[in-house]
Formats: structure tokens, C-alpha cells, sequence
């Protein structure tokens, strides 16, 4: 009857406290520049050391350069924090991977590295000061965001006091369509569900769709749960899950490997796990989908109306009016990466539709591998040849554009169509600056169309 979150949860309950929340032991914690500093700080006011410093791994993302990463960097601001978490990880002995450093290529957005590394592994409980931390639900994990004071706890005492979640089942059944991607089928599910319907919930992703899902798929639907309200999404374990993990850096090995896959199928779901909600959806019925607001709820089907009651503000400071379409809509900026469609699978389907092409001659693109290791798999494959000879800029491993914590940045009122995962007022560093959140493949075909379409279309050419 149990859940993976409950065999998960009360595998690392370590009491129940006077509160009423659990004490609750996290398996692996990962940390960046941005949320450390302090945290680290405040432990070495208290005199505290780090409790399991074999148990965290850091790495830079948020502010580092793309264009140039050599050390040290020319942005003040990133060098210093760089070397502030450098200090922080040597004093304390954790390990690091960041450029110019040992270890450094590794580095990479954390919530790519972690999967890549064979950190994450499912039946762990994994914390970390990113509330995208869910990506790593992907591999049958419990992951979640915590706060700077919550990252503080950690590293003194591998502990968190946590309230419990309900578990809501989200089923998709059937096929998507050519053209339809995982963050299609995310996009969907916020819309459906709202962006604070996930509250107080984990969501499981699951259903025959998701089970023909690949890793980097399933990373895609699991990174977005928290954008639904939830603060963990996950996708239970099983061959797939097994074969992404064998032979991984930090994976187990031989016959501890065998051990290992035996107890991660225990920790699944069982067939007759009880829900406190059960949503189902039916691929077929999913579009190419667009968000055409200021959050990542208010989307539409690429070939869909705005509705005409739609939430003003979104639409005025879109652009947009009720009974549009967000297909036509001329675009500035296409940026394809982020802990959301960094990987290269991602710019595997974005370099199928910009093949042969080109960038339009307004248009600014760029590629931005989530991980060094993204990056050199990407080279061995061509693919950033493809998109240079496309007019778009191939950059180095971090956040980029997706937030505005480097130099990567939207000017004025430019209109983005971007892979990544908010379309927030100023996510992409302008106040007025406009965010249309889509799959890779739609931002390549917006890049070299000069405006949102339907990569449907594309495709249709492709397999011509």
C-alpha cells in the first residue's frame, strides 16, 4: 500500500519531533555559490564543523560566465563568490567542481551534474539551496529545495525538520505526437493543475507515457513540479532508471550494484499504493504548448487562442489581448538551456530542426550546454558546428539565461523564447523584459523563423 515517498520518508525518519514534523536524514546534499555563503558563515560563527562532508558536493552555476570561463573570471562579482565557495568547500573538505579548479570539468548546472555523476540515486533523500531540486525525483528520488538557513542545518547535522506531504498520482497514458516533448506534457499539467495546486503535495509522474520516457525526460517533468506547487516530483524506479545509473562516477559497482538495484525496486511504489489524489491525462491530446503569461500556468496548445477572460495583468504586460495567438509572435532572444532542457538530448532535437538552417537575421540565439560533460558529448557529436553554422552562439556549462545572475540578460522589452523553466516578471534580468516558455525544439524553430511557430511544421520538412 505504501508510496515511494513514504518508504523513502520513513527510511530516513529519524524521530518525530515535539512539532509534529520529522526529523528527517538527507542522503546527499549539493550546494552552489549563491545560498552556501552564508549558511557557511553562520556555522563558523557557532563554531560548528560539517557534520558528513563525504555527503555534499559543490559546484558553480547560478552567476558563472558562459561566454568566457577562464579564471579569473572578468565579472568581479562571479570570480569572488567562486572563490568564496572555494574557500568554503577546502576549509570543510568538500569537494568542489568549478573552472580552473581540480574537478572542474565537472562542472555544470547541480542539477545535471548530480544525475550525470551517479550522485543521485533513487531511494536517496536530496537537499539542496535550488528549488529545482526536484529534477533529481527523475531517478526515484526524494529531492527538494531548502532555503539558507535550512542549507545551515544540513551541513551541521545532516538534518532537516520537515512537515510530511500528501501524494498525488499523475498519470499519462498513451503517445505523444511528433513534435510533443516532456515539456510539453509539464506545461500541460501546470495548466490543468494550476501553479499552487501542487501544494502541500509530491507529485508521481507515472502512466504508459512516462514509463517509455527516458531519464532526461522524466529530469524535464520532475524539475518543473515545484512551477505546479509541489515541492517534489518524482518517477519511480525500474529498467530504465538502472540503465542510466550502471557505470556512473559515483554509482555502485559489481555486486553492490546488483544489491543496490534489488533494494531500489523494494522502495517503488507498490501496485496497490494508496493516493490522496489520482489525475489522469491523455497524451494524444497534448499540443506543441507556449506560455503566453508571467507564470509557467498561462500557457496555450502553439496553434490555440488566449483565452478572452484571461488574466489582465499577464496580458498587458505580455503584449498579448484575450482570443490571440501566441503563434506569429515575433521573438528577440532564443535561449536554449537550463536545469530544464540543458542536456543533450535537448540539444540533440533542438539541432534537427536548425540543421541547414539559419538563425534570423534579428534574432540572438544561444546554446547553452547544462554541464562541461553536456558540452563534450555535444563536440564528439557535432552539434555545436551545427549550431554555429545556424548563426546561433555556443557557449560554456551554467545557468545563463535563465535567471538573472550573470551576464547572460534580456535589454528592454525584448521578447524571449526560452527552454528554460519561469517566465516570471524580470527572471531574465529586465523588468519589462517578456519570456515564452517552450521545448528546445520550438525555440530552434522560433530562432531561425524569427517568431513563434509550430515545429510541427519543421519536423514535416525534416523527414521529408
Amino acid at each position: 500500500m505504501p508510496t515511494l515517498f513514504h518508504n523513502v520518508w520513513n527510511a530516513h525518519s529519524v524521530r518525530t519531533l515535539p512539532s509534529g514534523q520529522t526529523q528527517l536524514f538527507v542522503g546527499l546534499h549539493l550546494i552552489h555559490e549563491v545560498t552556501s555563503p552564508q549558511a557557511f558563515d553562520m556555522i563558523r560563527q557557532h563554531g560548528w564543523r560539517v557534520a558528513f562532508p563525504e555527503r555534499t558536493f559543490a559546484t558553480v552555476d547560478h552567476i558563472v560566465p558562459t561566454s568566457v570561463q577562464k579564471r579569473p573570471f572578468i565579472d568581479l562579482t562571479a570570480e569572488e563568490m567562486t572563490s568564496v565557495l572555494e574557500r568554503n568547500c577546502r576549509e570543510y573538505g568538500i569537494e568542489l567542481y568549478a573552472p580552473g579548479a581540480a574537478g572542474g570539468e565537472h562542472q555544470g548546472i547541480v542539477h545535471v551534474i548530480g544525475p550525470e555523476l551517479g550522485l543521485t540515486q533513487p531511494g536517496m533523500t536530496i537537499a539542496c539551496g535550488d528549488s529545482h531540486t526536484s529534477t533529481h525525483g527523475a531517478l526515484g528520488a526524494i529531492a527538494f529545495g531548502i532555503g539558507t538557513s535550512q542549507v545551515r542545518d544540513v551541513l551541521a547535522s545532516q538534518c532537516l525538520a520537515l512537515d510530511p506531504l500528501k501524494v498525488r498520482r499523475i498519470e499519462v497514458n498513451g503517445t505523444l505526437r511528433p513534435g510533443v516533448f516532456a515539456k510539453d506534457v509539464i506545461l500541460t499539467i501546470i495548466r490543468k493543475l494550476g501553479v499552487q495546486g501542487g501544494v502541500g503535495f509530491a507529485y508521481e509522474y507515472g502512466g504508459s507515457t512516462v514509463d517509455r520516457m527516458t531519464i532526461d525526460e522524466r529530469m524535464t517533468m520532475c524539475n518543473m513540479s515545484i512551477e505546479g506547487g509541489a515541492r517534489v516530483g518524482y518517477v519511480n524506479p525500474d529498467d530504465t532508471t538502472f540503465r542510466y545509473i550502471e557505470g556512473r562516477p559515483f554509482a555502485p559497482q559489481g555486486a553492490a550494484f546488483t544489491r543496490a538495484v534489488d533494494w531500489w525496486k523494494q522502495i517503488a511504489s507498490s501496485p496497490d499504493a494508496v493516493y490522496d489524489d489520482v489525475v489522469t491525462i491523455d497524451a494524444a491530446t497534448i499540443e506543441p504548448t507556449v506560455t503566453w503569461g508571467i507564470n509557467p500556468g498561462q500557457s496555450v496548445g502553439v496553434r490555440e487562442a488566449i483565452a478572452t477572460n484571461a488574466d489582465e495583468e499577464a496580458l498587458t504586460f505580455m503584449g498579448f489581448k484575450g482570443g490571440a495567438r501566441v503563434e506569429g509572435t515575433k521573438i528577440d532572444v532564443a535561449f536554449i538551456g537550463s536545469c530544464t532542457n540543458g542536456r543533450l538530448s535537448d540539444l540533440e532535437e533542438a539541432a534537427r530542426i536548425v540543421k541547414g538552417r539559419r538563425v534570423a537575421p534579428h534574432v540572438k540565439a544561444l546554446v547553452v550546454p547544462g554541464s562541461q560533460a553536456v558540452s563534450r558529448a555535444a563536440v564528439a557529436k557535432g552539434l555545436d558546428e551545427v549550431f554555429r553554422q545556424a548563426g546561433f552562439e555556443w557557449r560554456g556549462a551554467g545557468c545563463s539565461m535563465c535567471l538573472a545572475m550573470n551576464p547572460d540578460k534580456l535589454e528592454g522589452n525584448q521578447i524571449c523564447a526560452s527552454s528554460s523553466n519561469r517566465n516570471f516578471k524580470g527572471r531574465q534580468g529586465s523588468p519589462t523584459g517578456r519570456t515564452l516558455l517552450m521545448s528546445p525544439a520550438m525555440v530552434a524553430a522560433a530562432a531561425v523563423s524569427g517568431a513563434v511557430v509550430d515545429v510541427r511544421e519543421m519536423l514535416e520538412e525534416v523527414h521529408a
